[in-house]
């Protein structure tokens, strides 16, 4: 099942937080005012949390305050004996009190990611929290400091693997190019929720709880910009989507056909392992394929490039990078777009002898024409599109598949049509 992994986190969060609770009440809670203001603000953070790109979810001032009640030693002058059990009990609590407002206001409530932090926290609680009140921690500034950021650290990381395995088995990307991802994208803000949560707990030995306030307050700073970075994105993408629907207002492609191609190109990157920054110029360049079909006086039956002359899938091609050109910050999408119909293999035949100039025109000889990846997946997935359109028969289908594979090699890049093969494969299977 494609949710089993996401299935496994939430049971074992839930299986975590059963056995908390249950030791919080055979104990009895400890230190009550503590646990309310850090719970206070794992609660607040919960509200504040943002969606980083990639449809990923964060709450880096709830994070940064369990983990900082996690690394607690003092506040003021009073040591904090709370039990792992109470800090994982109190941070599940403010996650919970921090998500009501969302559903309220319908949004989901984003488990996933609560169960996350909630096991991350966990593991630091566990380890952390029977030393905490050792004399040889307490006393040794260098110790304690190593061994609080060596945890921080390692929460911060646990939450970006299991993230990445959750991925894979979502996305069905390679575990590698998927931890790599999320590292890029993850690892900065997580630097700053690691360094927020041992500024709360050292200073709190100092400040009290007033140090929640004032070591929060940067960390609200970054979020603001990283929650600004996600919307130019998110609105670059909203912009992209409504650009390639003009084709199909003016009647110039089969309704759904942008949409389609971008997702199969997307599902064809993964499969080859493409990086996640990759991936969204891919998406970009497969929204925007036709865009150049504007330019022509008489649409194409069906839209369907593929079965016009090479001269005209070109000039639509380069038509379609030029207007892709004036926005000025989407080259590289331009130059896969410019690039999408040049065949796999250029053939001179001309210059080849006899049987020569017979395996040549059937792409055995020629040079490799150094399209990018991005333009040799969307020729397969415009191709595989055109031929098959919005039907779901596994049948023409495979037929479509078959009919790619015996031009790969000089129309079509062998790699990106075999990977094609397998998502049309499991398309199949799932409709079946």
């Amino acid at each position: 099942m494609r949710d089993s992994g996401q299935l496994l986190l939430v049971t074992a969060a839930g299986m975590v937080l059963v056995a908390s609770v249950a030791q919080t009440a055979v104990a009895g809670p400890r230190d009550v005012r503590i646990a309310v203001a850090f719970g206070a603000l794992i609660a607040f953070g919960e509200l504040l949390r943002l969606n980083l790109p990639g449809d990923r979810e964060s709450a880096p001032v709830g994070f940064a305050g369990a983990l900082g009640y996690a690394l607690l030693i003092r506040v003021g002058a009073h040591p904090v004996d709370d039990a792992a059990g109470q800090v994982v009990t109190v941070t599940a609590i403010g996650m919970i009190a921090g998500a009501l407002p969302h559903l309220a206001a319908g949004r989901p409530a984003r488990v996933r990611g609560m169960a996350l932090r909630l096991l991350s926290v966990a593991c630091v609680a566990l380890v952390f929290r029977p030393i905490a009140g050792n004399a040889d921690v307490v006393k040794n500034w260098g110790l304690a400091f190593s061994l609080m950021t060596s945890l921080a650290v390692a929460a911060v990381l646990l939450e970006v693997v299991l993230t990445a395995v959750l991925r894979v088995d979502e996305q069905r990307a390679r575990f590698r190019v998927a931890l790599v991802d999320e590292m890029r994208v993850q690892l900065p803000l997580g630097a700053a929720v690691a360094a927020s949560a041992l500024l709360i707990a050292f200073a709190a030995e100092v400040m009290g709880l007033a140090a929640l306030a004032v070591f929060t307050a940067p960390l609200l700073v970054t979020q603001v910009a990283f929650r600004r970075y996600a919307g130019i994105r998110a609105t670059y993408l909203q912009t992209v989507r409504a650009l390639a629907k003009v084709t199909e207002i003016g009647g110039y492609v089969e309704v759904g056909h942008s949409e389609r191609v971008s997702k199969l190109a997307v599902a064809i990157g993964r499969e080859l392992g493409i990086h996640e920054p990759e991936l969204l110029e891919l998406e970009y360049a497969a929204l925007m394929h036709d865009i150049g079909q504007l330019s022509l006086r008489d649409p194409i039956p069906g839209g369907a490039t593929v079965l016009v002359s090479r001269q005209d899938q070109r000039r639509i091609a380069e038509l379609g990078a030029d207007v892709i050109q004036q926005a000025r910050v989407l080259g590289s999408v331009a130059e896969i777009v410019r690039r999408q119909n040049e065949p796999y293999r250029e053939t001179d035949t001309a210059s080849l002898p006899g049987a020569a100039w017979e395996q040549g025109a059937a792409g055995q000889h020629g040079r490799a024409s150094g399209s990018p990846l991005g333009s040799r997946i969307i020729k397969a997935a415009n191709a595989f599109d055109d031929l098959v359109g919005s039907s779901l028969d596994p049948v023409r289908a495979a037929a479509a598949v078959q009919r790619l594979r015996l031009d790969t090699g000089s129309e079509y890049d062998p790699g990106a049509v075999e990977a094609l093969s397998r998502v049309v494969a499991r398309r199949s299977l799932i409709h079946l």
